[in-house]
Parts: C-alpha cells; structure tokens; sequence
C-alpha cells in the first residue's frame, strides 16, 4: 500500500466519522443507518454494554429516539489502517443537547471497506462523564 492509498482511507474513515455527527444532529436516521455493515454493531456512548446489532437494529434504534435538538462535536479523529479494505479509528465526542448538560466520550470504530465505499463495522461508544 501506498502512502497516499493509506491517507486515502484515513481521510475516507475519517469523513465517515464527521458524516455520522452531521446526520445524527439532522434527525436523518435512514441515513446514519445506511453507514453500517448490514451485521454492524453500535454501542451508544450512554449505554456502552447494550450492543444493537444490524442495520435494521440499528435504524430501530434511532427511530425509538423522542425527539430532541443535538450538536456531536467529534475531534481528536486517529484512523490506523490495517490493510487496503479494514481500519480502526478512535476519536473524541462531546455532545450538546437543548437544555442539557453537555456530554463528553469517545468512539472506537472498525471500519470495512463494502461495495458501496467504506463503513462501520463496529462503533462503540462510551462516556468519560
């Protein structure tokens, strides 16, 4: 692998991570859903031991959510490629609510590379406090 093949996926995985925060604050649930595996996994960073698994688990999941205004703010973005088709990633989190106390977490991704560009596997949130 290239170096400029390797800081293409970072830079793909990466704007996957951004994507996600930018759809979740939108409400735009199909969509989020739509940048897991079929078989992925997510975590939610307040509940980090109750896995939902599967895209359609997933969009559930959303859907159930009551409806609340958001901004995810996700920075501190590292992404180790493994090969030409899987990465991880880890980066920072804090999320602001209307009228809440803001939240501060983390998010360890796997990512995959499927035929329609890259995806998450695997993301698992947690919370620092």
């Amino acid at each position: 692998m290239t170096e400029d093949q390797r800081r293409a996926i970072e830079a793909d995985c990466a704007r996957l991570i951004a994507l996600y925060a930018n759809l979740n604050d939108e409400a735009r649930w199909e969509d989020v859903a739509e940048l897991y595996t079929d078989d992925g996994l997510m975590t939610r960073p307040t509940a980090p031991d109750a896995p939902i698994v599967g895209r359609a688990a997933i969009l559930a999941a959303f859907q159930a959510r009551p409806p609340r205004k958001t901004r995810h703010v996700c920075s501190n973005v590292v992404i180790d490629v493994e090969d030409h088709a899987s990465a991880r990633g880890i980066s920072a989190m804090v999320l602001f609510t209307e009228g809440g106390v803001p939240l501060a977490g983390s998010f360890h991704d796997r990512f995959v590379l499927t035929a329609d560009g890259w995806r998450f596997a695997e993301r698992r949130g947690s919370l620092a406090w």
